[in-house]
């Protein structure tokens, strides 16, 4: 008998969600991590007083008890909804441009229509129009999509298989026409990692409709309550987890998963290996091209990996209110063309655009009494860093840091009286402590030939499964769920097995 029956690697979010499904499952799970705590992006750590949150911004598809979304129903049926704390935000976001826009709107579809046609009377009808094929096209979504329905056609489904892989900005020119009206409805691209031209429109549509009808949540105690609280059931349930324990190799034998080995040279025997890493690592370094299929790095071909991010991290020794924050997420950008954005993120010029977050708007105990916190956020890609002289690195990373606090400070001119605590982490950052390729945080750039509509989930290797950003779309919601499929999967394969 194998020591384990399956051997998850990596404790992100969709390990932590696979491995739970898993051992609630009856099987015998082990989870390895490389770090010393659980989460991956979902974590915190410590300076100062204060515990930064390293990565959420806006949970997605939680709903409330009496509206469940898709996220809450899952985490209910993991069994975790009592152990953690959710909080609703009332507002999506404030986005500010400033001397050209200031605008809150607010989660709710009547609020965000009317207060879109208050500030573009001209457009009003226009709006009233997208907004009505929004909600009708993110229907189909659901039912093509999320509930599979084994009868979809495009006669059932029109919209869904008319505009779902087209250019969003594609879409939005049917609708609108004022440039400043579509990026204000398409500020949370840079939460998907493409600007509307190449961001396909079912990508953004399911978004955008997920977090005005589900409502945008924080987590009491931040991301790092959800990984301790995932974990926690995973152990409750029989799981066993080894931190501070890499996986060096994953062993096979006639095309079927035999084993891994840890980085301490420990041989463990398992029928199946779920694989929270990359696909690209996973493939080349942890298995080897050498016990693979030349086929099987066909799937890479044309793939470019997605963006890291560049965060601050920034304590204050005062309340949001001192320093003029009254909404948990603010976009700040220089002006109003997502393209002139995008191209900031592949140099290392100053950032035009950040996301500011205070947790402590909707959660005002997440900091230390009569303190606060924020998180900076644009995101970059990795090459200009890996072609960086590393006696530059400093340098550059603190002048970068220093744009985004200055771009801040236009719309919060306080923030730089009450700094407390700084830190900065970038694209370089994120690659030592996720161990991606490039830092990448959403995975593989997410163009419409990339979508996950036509990603092949099954692998070469008997046994071998995979979860994540790597191979569904990034963010917390999806890449818990794709943890929870891929458990499922292999639920299902151990009892054909064993049949």
């Amino acid at each position: 008998m194998p020591d384990y029956d399956v051997v998850v690697i990596g404790a992100g979010n969709a390990g932590l969600t696979s491995a739970l499904t898993l051992a609630k499952g009856g099987a015998r799970v082990l989870l390895l991590e490389r770090h010393n705590i659980p989460g991956g992006c979902a974590t915190s750590f410590i300076r100062g007083r204060f515990e930064f949150e390293v990565s959420l911004h806006q949970l997605s598809g939680i709903g409330s008890e009496q509206k469940p979304g898709p996220l809450r129903m899952l985490l209910g049926e993991l069994g975790i909804l009592d152990q953690i704390e959710l909080v609703e935000m009332k507002d999506l976001y404030r986005l500010v441009i400033p001397g050209k826009i200031d605008l809150t709107l607010k989660a709710e579809r009547g609020a965000v229509v009317e207060t879109l046609k208050a500030r573009f009377p001209k457009e009003g009808p226009s709006i009233e129009r997208f907004f009505d094929f929004l909600y009708q096209f993110a229907a189909e979504m659901v039912g093509v999509a999320f509930a599979r329905d084994p009868a979809a056609s495009r006669g059932k489904y029109p919209l869904f298989f008319k505009y779902a892989l087209k250019p969003t900005r594609q879409v939005l020119d049917e609708y609108l026409k004022d440039p400043l009206l579509m990026s204000i409805i398409t500020t949370y691209w840079s939460y998907l990692g493409l600007p509307p031209s190449l961001l396909p429109f079912a990508d953004f549509a399911v978004l955008l409709w997920a977090y005005i009808e589900f409502k945008p949540y924080h987590i009491k105690g931040g991301s790092q309550a959800l990984s301790n609280a995932l974990l926690d059931s995973f152990l409750q349930a029989g799981g066993t987890i080894r931190f501070d324990c890499a996986a060096r190799k994953i062993s096979t034998s006639g095309g079927k998963i035999k084993g891994v080995w840890t980085e301490d040279g420990e041989e463990i025997s398992c029928g199946y290996v779920l694989s929270n890493a990359s696909t690209l690592l996973t493939y080349t370094d942890l298995i080897g091209a050498e016990n693979l299929p030349k086929q099987s790095f066909q799937t890479f071909a044309g793939k470019t990996l997605g963006p890291s991010g560049f965060t601050v991290f920034l304590g204050f020794d005062c309340e949001p209110g001192d320093m003029g924050i009254t909404e948990t997420t603010n976009f700040i950008s220089r002006q109003s063309d997502p393209e002139v954005s995008f191209a900031c993120w592949r140099t290392l010029d100053p950032p035009d655009g950040v996301a500011l977050s205070c947790y402590d708007v909707s959660d005002p105990d997440f900091s230390p009494p009569g303190a606060c916190q924020a998180a900076l956020v644009t995101l970059q890609y990795a090459e200009p860093w890996l072609s960086l002289p590393p006696s530059r690195y400093t340098e550059v990373k603190y002048r970068i840091a220093q744009d985004m606090i200055d771009l801040a400070g236009k719309v919060f001119p306080r923030i730089t009286q009450h700094l407390e605590e700084v830190e900065v982490g970038t694209p370089l950052t994120h690659m030592r402590y996720l161990g991606h390729p490039g830092g990448a945080i959403y995975g593989f750039d997410q163009y419409a030939k990339d979508s996950y509509f036509f990603e092949d989930r099954r692998s070469p290797v008997q046994g071998l499964y995979f979860a994540g950003s790597w191979v569904a779309p990034g963010g917390y919601q999806t890449t818990l769920q794709s943890g929870v499929s891929a458990g499922r999967a292999i639920l299902k394969s151990m009892n054909k097995r064993n049949a």
